[in-house]
């Protein structure tokens, strides 16, 4: 039984309220009451003052073949809205959602410098242009949340971000001088994993997901929190070595995950034994349906590789869903029962194994989903792409 003071009841079951009415899109004060195990009494209360702070909005419904017609409880998804940034080497994106998680505006800007004052004030201008956007709204831009593509604290500060080369910044407290809005800072891997629960795969508490991009970006949601390990770190599977005294990293091993699973490690060697500078994936997509051996053959070790780390993370982490995002993947004819079947191992156990949806938004739509929970202050969300 939980125990506390009235303010703390209180917000409990305001958190449980809202995130049904989250959840189930449009329900009835007495369904609420039922799933939460609530007091009517308790909902009314509860109910009159998320109405009144807007947050709620009342619906009627038109068709009712019998007795009353039911009065409906929904978000009020226009009351506010999330910024999701993406910060990444030579890209900044922004995406704007409603409180549904619903993307309404987005943008990007190539950035050709990797100095942290010129890129901090390019954020900065961006932010005040989305802020402006919304001061129509109640609460305007209810937070932000920035993805980082490298390693982050847990106090959220950047400890390390590679191909910009920065090192302890701590754009939240700058941010904060400048912004009277809530600021995050986390791991772009960690978003990747929040958007698949969030969006995708609502019946979850233990998700992996992994991307096979630029490097390995593997972000970990166990019980409904991320997994950050002692300082944040956790997650950086692509430097686990599976080829002892392999390929040379840039991390200082040798023989990485990420040096064999990389599709910038394909495109690189694709484009040396092919002669040709700028590869594309239409180009690699051609390439197989013409069913040219040598791709087939590197996409063949792709994917073996692959199952490798796979299968050490698994036996790792035991989670319930793994997720996948490559292009490679979803190009590649049977690429999911091509790793499954080397994922032989007898104590390997996961319930799903999937490529991703959403893909390369995964991340921003993440940042804008996390700002979302933070606002609404409820354990978790389970939102729709779908308006």
């Amino acid at each position: 039984m939980v125990t506390g003071d009235a303010a703390y009841i209180k917000k409990i079951n305001r958190s449980l309220i809202l995130g049904k009415i989250v959840e189930e899109k449009m329900i009835s004060r007495a369904d609420v009451s039922k799933v939460t195990a609530l007091t009517r009494a308790t909902i009314s209360a509860q109910v009159a003052a998320l109405l009144e702070e807007g947050l709620i909005v009342e619906t009627q419904l038109e068709h009712n073949a019998v007795g009353r017609k039911p009065i409906m409880l929904s978000l009020n998804r226009q009351a506010g809205y999330a910024l999701g940034v993406d910060l990444n080497y030579g890209k900044i994106s922004f995406t704007l959602s409603d409180l549904l998680g619903y993307p309404v505006l987005s943008n990007h800007i190539e950035i050709n410098t990797t100095d942290y004052s010129e890129i901090y004030k390019l954020i900065v201008e961006h932010i005040n242009t989305y802020t402006t956007n919304c001061v129509n709204s109640r609460y305007g831009i209810v937070g932000i949340v920035i993805a980082i593509h490298g390693l982050v604290t847990k106090e959220e500060v950047i400890h390390y971000v590679p191909r910009l080369g920065w090192h302890d910044i701590d754009l939240k407290a700058d941010l904060e001088k400048d912004i009277n809005i809530p600021i995050y800072i986390e791991n772009n891997a960690n978003l990747c994993a929040f958007a698949e629960r969030v969006y995708a795969h609502h019946k979850t508490d233990n998700l992996l997901s992994a991307s096979f991009s630029s490097g390995v970006g593997v972000g970990m949601m166990m019980n409904s929190e991320f997994f950050c390990g002692h300082d944040g770190f956790a997650g950086e599977m692509g430097h686990m070595i599976i080829m002892p005294g392999g390929k040379p990293c840039e991390c200082g091993n040798k023989g990485c995950w990420e040096k064999y699973v990389s599709e910038t490690s394909v495109f690189e060697y694709l484009s040396k034994e092919k002669h040709i500078k700028h590869l594309t994936y239409e180009q690699i997509q051609t390439w197989l349906d013409e069913g040219d051996h040598q791709v087939h053959e590197l996409i063949e070790q792709f994917l073996y590789y692959l199952a490798i780390g796979l299968n050490n993370m698994i036996n790792m982490y035991n989670p319930d869903v793994v997720v996948l995002d490559s292009e490679l993947l979803r190009m590649y004819p049977n690429s999911l029962d091509k790793i499954r079947e080397n994922l032989h191992s007898s104590i390997s156990h996961y319930r799903e194994l999937s490529i991703s949806s959403i893909g390369k938004e995964s991340c921003i739509l993440g940042a804008c989903a996390l700002a979302i929970k933070h606002f609404l202050d409820v354990p978790m969300l389970n939102l729709s792409l779908e308006e």
